[in-house]
């Protein structure tokens, strides 16, 4: 999965047409927009790649036609009312509450009064990269069968993980530079999603997946981490090169190595950080640096972690 240095756009107007044009473009999709006389638009977007986070904001209602969106569009309003419409399924959303735009490949729409909005754009492409892609014995991809909240629990996991993303990673220009770091903020949105909005992806292993789940396949897999542990690899690459299912892989490292094999590829980045901070100079290197090059997101949590495993601080080993 590519990755891309965070950059933020801003817009704000009062024309009707150029907003108009602005939303099109911005989304590449058709729209069209009913206002109830003049008012002002102000968006602004962190472009992360595969995913933007934005903030939407404007002062009149709005009744807003989308055709069919190719992304996954989370929202949760800050101030004012959403009324949604996709499928002939429709909600309304006030304040705090978290809600799925439209499900994937279909249009919506949208009554909305003067307000401010927290959208997530997600490239569907990392939903697949998280699930593996379609199982084999499953046709098609990841269909949403509801657009709100599994739970209450479950939406304030949607903003906590969004809150996190969007200052921790995106508010620290040292750790959105690295492109792990940007790339394990795009899984952990989708992961997050998908367990807070209901899916099709849960499912058992099969026959096939146990049969494969061998120490063979987690000697390949397992190789394949320790070559390429410096690079975006995911789950779904592993399993990849293991030749097997996504579902064999994680029966696999559960059965022989009781974790999983994400768990496993951040102990290995764990170890290569360990190693990068022995060789070190610290007059010119960082435990943040460091952790950052290896994909972690938070200092305090890298911290709390190389505690665990080593006994003493990272800084410790960095200033031996």
């Amino acid at each position: 999965m590519k990755t891309k240095v965070p950059t933020a756009h801003r817009f704000d107007s009062h024309d009707p047409d150029i907003i108009h044009d602005f939303l099109t473009n911005a989304y590449g999709i058709e729209m069209t927009l009913r206002a109830a006389g003049s008012y002002r638009f102000r968006h602004h977007r962190v472009d992360a790649g595969h995913f933007w986070l934005e903030t939407v904001e404007h002062s009149t209602r709005l009744e807003i036609e989308v055709g069919r969106v190719g992304a996954l569009v989370i929202g949760q309003v800050v101030s004012g009312q959403i009324d949604r419409t996709c499928a002939r399924v429709s909600g309304r959303f006030g304040p705090g509450d978290v809600f799925l735009a439209a499900a994937p490949g279909l249009p919506y729409s949208v009554r909305w009064l003067p307000g401010k909005v927290r959208l997530c754009v997600l490239n569907l492409s990392v939903l697949t990269k998280v699930t593996g892609g379609a199982p084999p014995d499953r046709v098609g991809t990841i269909q949403f069968i509801g657009l709100a909240p599994a739970s209450p629990a479950l939406a304030q996991l949607w903003r906590n993980t969004t809150s996190y993303v969007n200052h921790v990673v995106l508010g620290n220009p040292y750790a959105y530079q690295q492109p792990l770091v940007i790339a394990n903020a795009a899984r952990m949105l989708a992961a997050s999603a998908l367990a807070v909005f209901p899916n099709t992806t849960a499912g058992w292993p099969t026959t096939t997946d146990r049969r494969d789940a061998t120490n063979a396949t987690l000697r390949r897999a397992t190789a394949f981490i320790d070559e390429y542990a410096d690079r975006d690899i995911e789950a779904a690459d592993i399993a990849a090169a293991a030749q097997v299912s996504l579902r064999a892989l994680q029966l696999a490292f559960r059965r022989h190595l009781d974790t999983t094999p994400m768990t496993h590829l951040r102990r290995v980045r764990l170890d290569r950080a360990h190693r990068d901070l022995l060789q070190a100079d610290p007059r010119q290197e960082t435990v943040s640096a460091i952790a950052f090059r290896w994909g972690f997101l938070s200092h305090s949590r890298f911290t709390a972690r190389y505690h665990a495993i080593y006994g003493f601080p990272p800084s410790r080993t960095l200033h031996a």
